[in-house]
């Protein structure tokens, strides 16, 4: 771990290390990954209990939302190494033979990766594992508001990685802007748009390249023939994971106007069923991260009209699962990521209404579909641009390793998980080797009729 201001020093101890080789045999990396599983599973309740102490995480939301996704991504990456770092071989066309072309994939070099605090193992540690995949070294910077698992991440990852590739910066916004004043190979960043833009400024002052997953405002339509009971079980689920604090949870829903109180109904139950009566004591349930983001939320149940939920929790940092109606679009509710557990319903007239209220806003990190018309879902699929695509559920796209998974637009830029993310944080090096023999000449000066003639039928 490193708390040290003078991180110039750690970065080029951490070149020098990648300069020497020591991150490029496979046998490296595979060992580190296999240290980082063994740290995840020696460590659970640990990492449990830094999770409760900072979101009133239940232990099943540790292992579903954060170390489930990361023991599949970790095995993933363990069984297809040797196949995403070996030479691909390309096409060489008549122009270029005799000749051999291939890509080459190369780690880049010292990546920094920050983390955000609404998962924050799963989303420090799921950027690692492709960068380690790739042979980089890395510095991670863990999100300063999840301060206990921030604390213990700082504290594991030496014990268990190579100390020589992978340093730990702890800090907030002084230690962070320091540290963007530095020079990476790659700067990964998962959280707001608004930092997103810091981030990306510091590292355009070094033509360094950057991954930013941020968010969005996630709609969930809901078609005219969606099995409801289906909907409003899965709305639910995506929604209080976490008590909505989920970059890819359901924003908002649209739906049409005799749909929404059968919808709501339905979601009602739901709630009763899974979290009791009594919303805000369950044990299932957890918190808001801290006083700021409780009041900010708080703010939105002015927008429209409560229909189910709305209390609150002060002393514990609390929010009851909340449906809101009769939100106008332009409230503050609808203007924002809600990144809490309130639903706005609006009403639309059908699928023309709810893919151009989509089109008409940035685009989202996720766009969810319920229904049972393929018609509808094409049109869905061809028509609604995200990050990331559902249908009949939320959030389940994150259980496939070979799924890509970033955002677009206002939501983010590159990708990971799987070989995306192996091939985000390499270098893919165009390598062509050709024969000395046969030279051809046609190629070569003085030029001619017949060589153009040549060339355009070799082209």
């Amino acid at each position: 771990m490193s708390n040290s201001p003078d991180y110039g020093s750690m970065i080029e101890s951490l070149r020098q290390s990648f300069a020497s080789g020591l991150t490029r045999p496979l046998d490296w990396r595979r060992g580190q990954l296999y240290a980082l599983e063994r740290m995840l599973k020696e460590n659970e309740p640990a990492i449990s209990k830094a999770l409760v102490a900072d979101l009133a995480k239940p232990e099943q939301e540790v292992l579903l939302g954060e170390l489930s996704l990361l023991y599949a991504e970790i095995r993933h990456a363990q069984r297809n190494l040797k196949r995403w770092s070996r030479a691909r071989r390309v096409f060489t066309p008549m122009v270029g033979q005799p000749g051999r072309s291939w890509v080459q994939p190369e780690p880049l070099g010292v990546v920094l990766i920050m983390g955000a605090w609404n998962y924050p193992v799963q989303l420090v540690l799921s950027p690692l594992i492709p960068a380690l995949a790739a042979g980089n070294c890395a510095v991670i910077k863990p999100s300063e508001i999840a301060a206990h698992t921030a604390d213990l991440m700082a504290e594991l990852i030496p014990r268990y990685l190579d100390s020589a590739a992978v340093q730990v910066v702890l800090g907030a916004v002084d230690e962070t802007t320091e540290l963007l004043k530095q020079r990476f190979d790659h700067v990964f960043y998962t959280g707001g748009a608004t930092v997103g833009r810091i981030v990306m400024r510091a590292a355009a002052e070094h033509l360094t390249p950057v991954t930013l997953e941020l968010g969005g405002k996630s709609p969930a339509v809901i078609d005219s023939d969606a099995d409801l009971d289906s909907a409003a079980r899965r709305l639910v689920w995506g929604k209080c994971l976490n008590a909505g604090q989920t970059c890819i949870a359901p924003d908002y829903v649209l739906v049409q106007p005799e749909q929404r109180e059968p919808l709501i109904q339905a979601m009602q139950q739901q709630l009763e069923a899974m979290y009791g009566p009594d919303r805000l004591a369950s044990g299932d349930y957890a918190k808001i991260i801290n006083r700021r983001h409780f009041d900010r939320l708080r703010a939105y149940l002015a927008a429209g009209k409560v229909v189910v939920g709305g209390r609150l929790d002060e002393a514990r940092e609390r929010i009851e699962p909340t449906v809101l109606v009769d939100v106008q679009a332009d409230d503050p509710v609808m203007q924002e990521e809600v990144f809490g557990p309130i639903l706005p319903v609006l009403t639309v007239s059908g699928m023309d209404e709810a893919v151009a209220f989509i089109r008409a806003r940035e685009k989202p990190l996720a766009a969810y579909l319920f229904t049972k018309s393929k018609q509808s879902e094409r049109r869905f699929v061809d028509e609604v641009s995200t990050g990331n695509l559902c249908i009949n559920d939320v959030l389940m796209f994150m259980s496939v390793p070979e799924l890509p998974f970033g955002g677009v637009g206002n939501s983010g830029m590159g990708q990971y998980h799987g070989k995306a993310g192996f091939d985000r944080l390499s270098h893919l090096k165009a390598v062509m080797k050709r024969s000395r023999f046969p030279e051809l000449p046609v190629r070569f000066a003085p030029y001619s009729d017949f060589k153009m003639k040549l060339l355009r039928w070799l082209g």
